[in-house]
């Protein structure tokens, strides 16, 4: 699956040289007048040139601006039917919006977020890491702040399921914890930016111990994405109210939501069975 345009720019913002930032700020605020314009037009209206384009082009992943160009018209058409079903006119959140349009935008962006993560997610990567973590002596799981309550989710799931796994929200746990890991091991680090330094560190000790590393982000370029076995990619656009704490948290449950039922499918049995036997074991604590 391919990560759409829009996406991309916003995964590579921060690895953009201060021209192609100026060209990634252009797009993102008007992305029609890409669709519309050649790529001299472009150049003119950036002010820049019509090589600096082609290189911004080519750094998104694209072949040529003509690809980029369909790419950016297939999206906008796409947001545009999106927008029609939810009924809103546009995306961003205003201070002057009521609540029934704040309600219809906040889920427009979050229905949005997980549609174009699953678009993009790498299917053959995805079923590596279920093979991985499946056969796993232990799973380590890092993440901090919001990436923190991500892991701990992956943490309850994997538990139920029978399987070892701890999520590490706590620096020095996560740093001595990945030490004694070993080549039996996996470590799932979770952070939007991916270069969050606790998580980036707590993933290089676990690599060097000898685990299979897996990071989830929203950056293909980010440090953790570099020092990772693999990774599974969001596909996040922040907004004025939805920084990357609020827009990342939708689309990395998604994300765990996808290994975690593959894994489920692949073991259905004992999962299964391991599911039905931990509700029952806290059904007596609930109030009718």
């Amino acid at each position: 699956m391919t990560t759409s345009a829009m996406t991309a720019i916003h995964q590579r913002l921060s690895v953009l040289t201060p021209t192609e930032r100026r060209i990634a700020s252009h797009v993102l605020a008007d992305p029609q007048s890409a669709v519309d314009n050649s790529i001299t037009q472009l150049a003119l209206a950036v002010g820049t040139s019509v090589a600096s384009i082609a290189r911004f082009t080519q750094s998104l992943g694209f072949s040529g601006y003509p690809d980029l160009r369909l790419a950016l018209a297939t999206e906008l058409d796409r947001t545009a039917s999106d927008r029609e079903r939810f009924q809103v006119s546009e995306s961003d959140v205003s201070r002057h919006d009521d609540a029934l349009t704040t309600v219809r935008k906040i889920a427009f962006a979050e229905a949005s977020a997980i549609e174009r993560t699953a678009r993009q997610i790498d299917i053959d990567v995805l079923e590596t890491c279920v093979g991985a973590v499946r056969g796993a002596r232990r799973i380590d799981i890092y993440g901090a702040a919001s990436s923190g309550l991500a892991a701990q989710d992956l943490e309850q799931k994997l538990h139920r399921a029978g399987l070892v796994a701890q999520a590490r929200t706590d620096l020095h746990l996560a740093l001595t914890g990945a030490a004694l890991l070993d080549e039996r091991d996996v470590a799932i680090a979770i952070s939007h930016s991916g270069r969050t330094l606790e998580i980036v560190q707590s993933a290089e000790v676990a690599a060097r111990a000898g685990a299979t590393t897996i990071a989830i982000t929203n950056n293909p370029r980010s440090p953790l994405a570099r020092v990772c076995d693999l990774v599974l990619f969001t596909a996040v656009s922040e907004s004025t109210f939805r920084s990357g704490a609020m827009a990342s948290r939708i689309a990395q449950l998604a994300v765990l939501d996808f290994l975690f039922t593959r894994i489920a499918q692949a073991d259905y049995d004992t999962i299964a069975d391991n599911l039905q036997r931990t509700f029952n074991a806290v059904t007596d604590h609930r109030i009718d």
